[in-house]
């Protein structure tokens, strides 16, 4: 394992060390945003050959503040082996792929982690018929996991530390995975619960399926870049936050244009451009986050339309609300 690691932390280093991602970006003309093969809410691929779910308006975001186009991108679908891989090899610009930030990964793979998009939790999907109300009354279980993530290390401890003697019934990818468990090879279901709602929602009968309320980690889900190329860090970091800030200031993608001209406000105002020079000193031009809460609109709007009120997995913002409401969101000030 650890020859392993140090081969993609070299990896990692040689790319990063080879010149500025955000200037490759722009001489290429596009950006190549790493997602998800295929996770409703997420990152899935219509029948008509087009990209949508949260972490592809994340993408569109990037794009749009980076090259002033959301169309200038190409997405390149990932599985959970290949992710790190592709990133290491420069074979995308940035990860936005429902992955943890964990200390292994930020400081020991060679990657950085620009933020925290989506505050998640590991939970259990179970038959409604099977008659549990919770992960305690797993003991004996056997359980589907997908393998070489931080899912089944989270299970492993879980059940060590209750003393619940699971059976960890590993598959490569989440869609084998939901395959195993409906086809009954194991009793229960677990992944980052965010990721369960979604492949519920793909089940036949999706209310013959429950998830049980216990939450046994924290997955802090956020872009991922090639350590060593602190530019495109702050680029990558303070897009995301632009989006995050545009919500608790009331900017959208509807009113963001007039919002630059008319709002008095000296923090919206620096936000959207129309004063100081922010965009500059990230090596964009100053209207980057209008043009990022343009292409989709405010983190808010983002998630409603791909994981709440307005979606099929009707996910409650949580922990992911803003600050202001009881979540863990928060910015720090354009100022």
């Amino acid at each position: 394992m650890t020859g392993a690691l140090a081969g993609i932390s070299m990896d990692a280093q040689e790319v990063a060390d080879s010149g500025s991602t955000l200037r490759a970006i722009e001489s290429r003309g596009y950006l190549r945003c790493g997602v998800d093969v295929g996770l409703s809410g997420f990152a899935e691929r219509g029948e008509d050959g087009v990209w949508r779910g949260f972490d592809v308006d994340l993408c569109h975001a990037y794009a749009a503040a980076i090259l002033g186009r959301e169309s200038a991108i190409r997405f390149v679908p990932l599985t959970t082996a290949e992710r790190f891989d592709a990133l290491a090899a420069d074979d995308v610009d940035i990860l936005i792929r429902n992955t943890s930030w964990t200390f292994e990964r930020d400081v020991g793979m060679g990657f950085d982690f620009a933020g925290i998009a989506y505050f998640d939790g590991q939970g259990f999907m179970a038959p409604a018929d099977l008659g549990i109300s919770s992960a305690r009354d797993l003991h004996g279980a056997r359980v589907c996991v997908q393998g070489a993530t931080t899912s089944a290390l989270n299970l492993a401890d879980y059940s060590a530390t209750h003393g619940l003697d699971m059976q960890a019934m590993e598959y490569p990818t989440a869609t084998a995975g939901l395959e195993a468990y409906a086809a009954g090879e194991c009793d229960v279901y677990t992944n980052d619960l965010s990721s369960l709602a979604g492949l519920r929602a793909s089940l036949e009968d999706r209310d013959a399926h429950i998830l049980l309320p216990d939450v046994i980690s924290k997955e802090p889900l956020g872009p991922v870049i090639r350590e060593g190329d602190a530019a495109f860090e702050d680029v990558a970091r303070w897009i995301l936050l632009s989006l995050i800030a545009a919500e608790e200031l009331g900017v959208t993608a509807e009113n963001a244009r007039a919002q630059a001209q008319n709002n008095p406000s000296p923090e919206v105002r620096r936000l959207l451009g129309a004063d100081g020079d922010f965009g500059e000193r990230l090596g964009l031009d100053n209207r980057f986050a209008l043009r990022a809460i343009e292409a989709g609109g405010n983190y808010g709007q983002i998630f409603d339309r791909n994981l709440g009120a307005g979606s099929p997995l009707q996910l409650r913002r949580g922990l992911n609300a803003q600050w202001t409401e009881g979540g863990l969101l928060y910015a720090p000030p354009f100022r």
